[in-house]
């Protein structure tokens, strides 16, 4: 018997995962490792040490820019970049399942906003849709700014997933037992909840599965690009400010990968780490859920 690789490495993988963001935050040196301290001093004061810390002067990963032990962010921050991640996910496919579903009938208005919807995010990267999004400035400086971001890049993909949704539906729509439900009277709603739903579910699991670690690709480009979801506005001296993001995700240590690469390369270098673990993490789980249904199906 073939053995599904894929989904067991996932599911491992996933394990992995879940242990280390849930479990891992309630060690005494995570604990520990996330308070701040940006200056060291040595030799009895003599000499100090600025943060970021290297490797050698906090093992194993070195310091981020507050003197916080990285190993000890990334664990602690691993809850909050899913539960962005997830959220954007989860929310993204509550729009989209009905969507698709009512886009169904060809030539209908639903019909047209799904394909004009997916026309429209798909002709261009969904980077810049989120970076214009996302820079809107009633939303720069709004106290919901997480959540209108949740709600934003969750709404870009909203056509894809329901045009993948309604093809998806108009295949088993064709299939012999839904015409003859239709033939019998069967309401609708009732083929739509009993029948079509049910044999869309395959499809609808990979494809959430695999759209996470997309969106996980996607923050992480975000953060890279210095645009956070949640953030506030600080004033550092008299008409100047900056913009400081206010949680822990992984997306905020790539904040300034660009200049970290030449002078703290250990902050970007597992900060990507972490993200492409993840990333992978759902990508491979979706493949192998894949090749679950195809088997089952064959």
């Amino acid at each position: 018997m073939n053995r599904n690789w894929f989904l067991i490495t996932g599911l491992i993988m996933l394990g992995i995962l879940l242990l280390v963001t849930f479990v891992g935050p309630h060690f005494p040196y995570v604990k520990e490792g996330i308070e701040e301290g940006r200056i060291r001093f040595l030799d009895g004061g003599k000499n100090l040490l600025k943060a970021p810390f290297t490797p050698e002067q906090q093992p194993p990963f070195g310091s981020d820019h507050e003197g916080r032990d990285l190993l000890s962010v990334l664990i602690v921050g691993a809850k909050d970049t899913l539960k962005i991640v997830i959220g954007i996910v989860v929310l993204r496919y509550l729009i989209a399942i009905p969507l698709g579903l009512l886009a169904t009938r060809k030539n209908s208005p639903i019909s047209w906003i799904v394909t004009t919807w997916n026309n429209v995010f798909s002709s261009i990267p969904i980077i810049f849709s989120a970076l214009l999004l996302l820079a809107i400035p009633a939303l720069v400086m709004n106290d919901n700014r997480l959540w209108w971001s949740v709600l934003l890049l969750a709404l870009i993909e909203v056509g894809k997933v329901s045009h993948i949704i309604r093809e998806e539906t108009q295949r088993i729509v064709r299939k012999p037992y839904i015409e003859a439900g239709i033939t019998v009277g069967i309401s609708p709603l009732r083929l739509a909840l009993g029948n079509i739903l049910p044999n869309t579910y395959p499809a609808i699991m990979v494809n959430f599965f695999i759209d996470i670690g997309r969106t996980c690709l996607l923050i992480a480009q975000l953060g890279i690009f210095g645009v956070f979801l949640s953030q506030v506005f600080i004033q550092t001296n008299y008409g100047g400010g900056e913009m400081i993001n206010t949680s822990l995700n992984w997306p905020t240590l790539l904040g300034q990968a660009r200049k970290d690469m030449l002078s703290s390369i250990w902050i970007p270098f597992w900060t990507c780490i972490a993200i492409s673990f993840t990333m992978f993490t759902f990508t491979i789980l979706g493949e192998g859920l894949r090749r679950y249904f195809d088997r089952k199906t064959a």
